[in-house]
């Protein structure tokens, strides 16, 4: 596995999140008043102002995660029969669930609602987890992502024998890296799970890894343009915000680096 990958891209990611970025320049223009520099200080305020304000009132955060989501849609007729059932890891707590000894998901459980359902329409189709631990200061071999999702997906109904589960990777690069040679037929057709707005980057992996994937996209977190109101849920826009910049990053990150040969795949 890409150890030197991971790990830059965690820490670089800390420099460019949207929330750390504002908490430093926050920061900054008290360094500057406090030096005295109160022209700059005014600036870097204006600025901080600029931004968040908008951010404050109004869903724009949805303006830069609602292509992602759009890109890909559930087919329109399902098919008689498929191979398998690819579910992605990211949904998980791990630190949480391991905190308190109980399985915690976040706001992607619909990944496990989702893998339920198709369970349910393809009884005799595999269910294959992937997806070890993400963070980079909780890489254990005590707990994983899998364990989770094991004791998740048998709580949802699915049975112990139809589950795959691999629980060693720690990005969506090193997902498809470590699936391939878990799928029953290397040349077979598996509906893929995951949130719609990582529905494109994970298509890409799967077409790079000659993985033949029917998108299941879930968790949706923006809202058609006709329903946007004015609100003044600071925290959900700035959440929806890190999750979009998160992605484009990503997926330019993987175009760059070779991991994928589209910057915005899409179906083939």
């Amino acid at each position: 596995m890409d150890d030197l990958f991971f790990i830059t891209s965690k820490i670089v990611w800390a420099f460019l999140s949207p929330m750390n970025i504002i908490i430093a320049l926050v920061c900054l223009a008290a360094v500057l008043l406090w030096c005295n520099k109160v022209a700059l200080a005014k600036t870097v305020l204006t600025l901080l102002l600029i931004v968040n304000l908008p951010l404050m009132v109004y869903p724009v955060s949805d303006t830069l995660i609602y292509p992602l989501e759009q890109r890909f849609q559930k087919p329109d007729m399902m098919p008689t029969d498929i191979d398998g059932i690819i579910v992605l890891g990211g949904a998980e707590e791990l630190k949480v669930s391991v905190s308190w000894q109980r399985a915690e998901v976040s706001g992607a459980a619909d990944r496990y609602i989702a893998a339920a359902e198709l369970a349910d329409l393809y009884p005799d189709s595999p269910v294959i987890y992937t997806g070890g631990s993400g963070l980079l200061r909780f890489q254990t071999n005590d707990a994983t992502g899998a364990d989770i999702a094991q004791t998740l997906l048998l709580n949802v109904g699915i049975e112990q024998s139809r589950l795959i589960i691999e629980s060693q990777s720690r990005n969506t690069y090193e997902n498809f890296q470590l699936i391939h040679a878990l799928l029953p037929k290397k040349a077979g057709r598996y509906f893929l799970v995951t949130s719609a707005f990582h529905m494109p980057r994970s298509v890409g992996l799967a077409q790079q890894n000659n993985i033949n994937v029917i998108p299941y996209p879930v968790d949706y977190r923006s809202n058609r343009p006709a329903l946007r109101q004015w609100s003044m849920d600071y925290l959900a826009h700035m959440s929806v915000l890190e999750t979009a910049w998160r992605e484009w990053i990503g997926l330019t990150v993987y175009f760059i680096t070779g991991k994928t040969s589209s910057w915005l795949p899409n179906a083939n």
